[in-house]
């Protein structure tokens, strides 16, 4: 049976996309979810960017007929904006807001046409109040992985002794087991019981185990203090990957790691011209152009954690009369660091770049894709992010751009992972993290 699924504005303004993601089913958009829209469509941020898109998209179809009366996508859907206002008042429910506008719509196009109408909606508070009045709703899942399933980059693989000897011999071992992937790290247990170990990484498209080679260093004065810190370092300082995702709770040191890789390879090395570091500035919506002061002025409250991290790497390294602070001031100046609001990247190419976007799990699969595109050549990518840890009222651990960037890329030989567990701050301050 045909479905009607009566989409809510957060979803156009989410993904596009929704429109045509529904198969050959029936797509309503209330008259004044498209209202509702409208005041997004002069933003320059991608919600912007996709309310200008769904009005293009629908512009595009008034041409094959009435869009009030619905009219055929290539799909095989049909798309109706929906021209009607609700007589039936909810209980309860103020009847200005079009939350509760979009409800009543579906109840009575339930009630008068006997389909089965669904509202898909980000918000999950007007999921409950669907539900409890007796309409199904349900989120916009396109991009969702599952959280408790996430591919962590790591796995142990018994193996009989002189197998492992053989690694640690020869420094590579072929595996043909067909659940591994590219950059993927494993750990190599000895299948009779004994505590003989090694760790070895994946090298594609040989399917060869080979030894780590950069965990070990000392960076910008730190060293990885555990396994998952050792294999991120790898990760980071290997120019032949450029793709680099970090998963992991507060105090896990994603993003010290990754800052202190930047500053190796682009000032130490000269592997990368420039350092650019970002943030998703979600309390201001994401655009920032309205704000008094110069742009480090307006993102230094939301990229204070970014600050910390260089001062302390600049401090650890650098001459003892040298502040760390001064030292940053001068990389701002001179733009071998530069601090750029997430909504800014869009649009350009990055060529020889060392970018870091920290807390990534704030970004929709779409703003993902966006910044991982505009990567120029010879540019490293790192991601960093906790899933347990969103601020978009609209994502959550299953459908933020992180976590589907992550199972998506697994595959690839440009892309590696690790997911962090450990934290290693204060033990008071790991204890917070865990049953706070």
């Amino acid at each position: 049976m045909v479905k009607t699924f009566m989409l809510d504005t957060n979803v156009l303004l989410h993904n596009p996309q929704a429109l045509t993601s529904f198969g050959d089913n029936r797509v309503v958009i209330p008259i004044g979810a498209l209202e509702e829209m409208d005041q997004f469509k002069k933003l320059n941020d991608e919600k912007g960017k996709h309310a200008r898109q769904v009005s293009r998209f629908i512009d595009g179809l008034r041409a094959q007929g009435s869009i009030a009366q619905g009219v055929k996508m290539e799909n095989g859907g049909i798309l109706q904006v929906l021209v009607e206002f609700p007589e039936n008042r909810l209980p309860g429910l103020d009847p200005a807001k079009i939350d509760n506008q979009i409800i009543a719509l579906a109840l009575a196009l339930k009630e008068r046409t006997g389909e089965d109408v669904r509202i898909v909606t980000k918000d999950v508070n007007m999921r409950v109040k669907a539900d409890a009045l007796g309409i199904t709703a349900e989120d916009f899942e396109k991009n969702k992985v599952k959280i408790e399933e996430l591919y962590s980059g790591v796995t142990k693989l018994p193996l009989p002794a002189e197998d492992i000897n053989k690694f640690a011999a020869e420094k590579r071992l072929t595996l043909s087991q067909a659940d591994l992937f590219p950059n993927q790290f494993v750990i190599l247990k000895d299948e009779a019981g004994s505590s003989q170990s090694l760790v070895g990484k994946m090298k594609w498209p040989e399917r060869v185990l080979v030894p780590l080679t950069n965990s070990d260093q000392e960076v910008w004065g730190i060293k990885a203090k555990n396994l998952q810190q050792r294999l991120a370092m790898e990760l980071l300082l290997d120019d032949t990957i450029p793709l680099v995702t970090l998963v992991g709770p507060a105090g896990t040191g994603k993003t010290l790691l990754a800052v202190a890789a930047a500053l190796r390879k682009t000032l130490d090395e000269k592997a990368y011209r420039k350092i650019l570091v970002s943030r998703p500035v979600i309390p201001l919506g994401r655009d920032i152009g309205f704000l008094p002061g110069s742009k480090e002025e307006k993102l230094q409250p939301w990229m204070q954690p970014i600050f910390d991290n260089l001062e302390f790497l600049m401090d650890q390294n650098g001459d003892s009369g040298e502040s760390g602070e001064g030292t940053l001031r001068y990389m701002l100046e001179t733009g071998k660091i530069v601090l750029e609001a997430v909504t800014y990247i869009r649009g350009r190419t990055l060529p020889k770049q060392f970018i870091i976007i920290d807390e990534a799990q704030n970004l929709t699969p779409h703003e993902v894709k966006t910044i991982v595109s505009r990567a120029g050549d010879e540019t490293k990518v790192v991601l960093t992010g906790d899933p347990y840890q969103i601020d978009n009222p609209y994502l959550d651990s299953n459908s933020n751009g992180l976590t589907y960037l992550v199972e998506l890329f697994k595959s690839q030989h440009l892309a590696g992972h690790v997911t962090l567990y450990k934290s290693e701050r204060s033990a008071l301050a790991a204890l917070a993290a865990k049953i706070l």
